[in-house]
């Protein structure tokens, strides 16, 4: 462009035709390449995951299916797709109308997390190489990787005080009164309270409760305070407490037993073992955390998962054996440091990892 401009202004200034040709001719270049570049190939992108939720470690391919949905051959297009930290080339040279092109290629998994995939980047060029855009197509999609599961053969039996006032340890539980509902088509007859019943002026169904029934709770430790090990972005003894987290987890749900996860820095909602996945160490207040499962009582089994700088924080913990008939602590990342000593009836399991804690975790007679 700057060629054109001076060209032109010296060819005409000083009656140089041969300049003033040059100059047309950069001008001309100039504009078929701003042409070239205003047309924008459409281009239809599908992206499908198999599987969009695999465990840390395991395999994970990402099928791209690239449409060209326009009338004019798609030339001289290189395009690039997104995968997490890497780009991944896209063969779209001299793509034909109504014809796709399919790429198969691994998501890395090595690490926890959520892996963002997309989108497409297209890149396109003119004849001359004087322009070069770079254009986005399709959206995004996600792949999951939760931390690794270890087979954890014991589970608690349970022990958890009645409405009653008795101690239970069944592994099935007792059923006690809870409350009242109005009567829904379905409901057996025998739970009808006719007492109630004929106070309000409707039928009254009783609700009951599985008041022995073995509750876990799970409580992750994800402040940063706690792990301060971190190397490339990743605390291992954090990653070692996700997959223990995630193993209790995945125990509980196999023997059909209530569990609960908590974060230290804050409530967990959705499903588990993806607020696993999205887990981060950030600031968090224990002191407050504990003085909630305090008063919420939430269950019976507490299973306090921390690493190296948890350390000094496992006597507050162990202060909630009273409302937590069972208290258990996993402490990661420091195997140079002094054994720490269960005190107040709390079980304490040292492990490097996630493997060695689920081997200890069978091995505790204290259920």
């Amino acid at each position: 462009m700057a060629a054109a401009v001076t060209l032109l202004g010296l060819g005409f200034r000083f009656g140089y035709p041969d300049l003033a040709l040059l100059g047309a001719a950069a001008a001309v270049a100039v504009l078929c390449g701003v042409a070239f570049g205003l047309w924008r190939p459409r281009l239809g992108v599908e992206r499908t995951a198999e599987p969009d939720r695999v465990a840390r470690g395991e395999s994970a391919t990402m099928t791209l299916v690239v449409r060209n949905t326009s009338r004019l051959r798609a030339a001289n297009l290189v395009a690039v797709d997104r995968c997490g930290r890497a780009d991944v080339p896209v063969p779209l040279l001299r793509l034909r109308p109504g014809r796709d092109t399919t790429v198969h290629y691994p998501v890395p998994t090595t690490r926890r997390g959520v892996v963002p995939v997309g989108p497409l980047r297209v890149t396109r060029h003119d004849p001359l190489g004087l322009l070069t855009l770079s254009r986005a197509y399709g959206g995004t999609t996600t792949v999951w990787v939760h931390p690794r599961i270890h087979l954890l053969r014991a589970v608690p039996a349970g022990m958890a005080r009645s409405l009653d006032g008795r101690i239970d340890k069944v592994p099935h539980g007792t059923i006690t009164f809870d409350s009242l509902r109005e009567y829904v088509v379905g409901d057996e007859l025998r739970r009808v309270h006719w007492r109630s019943s004929a106070k309000v002026g409707e039928l009254m169904v009783r609700e009951q409760l599985d008041t022995s029934e073995p509750t876990i709770v799970v409580l992750l430790d994800d402040r940063a305070a706690a792990h301060p090990g971190v190397r490339d972005g990743v605390a291992e003894s954090f990653e070692a407490a996700c997959e223990a987290a995630a193993s209790i987890i995945a125990a509980a749900v196999r023997e059909d037993l209530p569990v609960a996860l908590h974060l230290v820095s804050g409530p967990a909602a959705g499903p588990f073992l993806d607020v696993l996945t999205e887990a981060g160490l950030r600031d968090g207040d224990l002191t407050r955390t504990v003085r909630s499962l305090r008063q919420s009582r939430l269950g019976d089994t507490l299973v306090y998962l921390t690493g190296p700088g948890g350390r000094a924080d496992l006597g507050a913990v162990s202060a909630l054996r009273g409302p937590y008939p069972v208290v258990l602590a996993g402490l990661f990342g420091d195997p140079d440091a002094a054994p720490v000593s269960a005190g107040g009836g709390m079980i304490v399991i040292e492990a490097e990892d996630g493997e060695q804690f689920a081997g200890a975790w069978d091995g505790v007679r204290g259920w």
